[in-house]
């Protein structure tokens, strides 16, 4: 498969192994704003799995953790008990580390306080826009577990909150700029 020139120089450096996994990431979800609370709890999931591995593991991975973590439904992983703890500790599927599968257990508790307060977990990310990374990573380690700057950096240029995610002459890009909101183009 032929590397479009005008594609992120990082999509563009990969190897052929890396490439189409990254090509479809890249495509159809990175940088692309989210409506749904599921999805986006998914997205700070698999951000909190990547670190300390690549990220290509994660998206070889990404349909064993959805499937692992019944689509991502925050209300289902809030009450996930010490069965589905060990249930996710003997899934190879996924990644085994407890305190990543407790951090999603507890963040799952802590977005459905928010969806009471704030009516969903998009709306409270809405209601914090823009803010600086520094401000945002601040906001995240007060609310939820296992989310340093390179993770909370990762998971809301990956969500659209944070620019970054291409460069302005990839295709993808301006495709993205027209599904954000005006208020939040930059």
């Amino acid at each position: 498969m032929d590397k479009p020139k005008t594609y992120c120089a990082y999509i563009n450096s990969l190897g052929e192994n890396e490439y189409s996994v990254h090509r479809e990431y890249h495509d159809t979800q990175y940088g692309f704003p989210m409506k749904s609370d599921d999805e986006l709890f998914g997205r700070l999931i698999l951000e909190i799995n990547q670190a300390g591995l690549s990220w290509t593991t994660i998206l070889n991975k990404q349909d064993s953790f959805r499937k692992a973590y019944h689509s991502f439904s925050v209300k289902k992983i809030a009450s996930y008990r010490e069965s589905d703890f060990i249930r996710l500790m003997n899934d190879a599927g996924i990644i085994r580390n407890r305190l990543k599968i407790n951090a999603a257990i507890e963040n799952a508790k802590t977005i459905l306080k928010i969806q009471k307060e704030y009516g969903s977990f998009k709306n409270w990310l809405d209601s914090h826009h823009p803010l600086k990374r520094e401000e945002w990573t601040v906001l995240f380690r007060k609310n939820f577990r296992f989310t340093g700057g390179e993770i909370v950096n990762e998971f809301l240029m990956s969500t659209g909150y944070l620019s970054g995610s291409h460069e302005k002459t990839c295709p993808v890009y301006k495709k993205i700029l027209l599904l954000k909101p005006a208020w939040s183009r930059k």
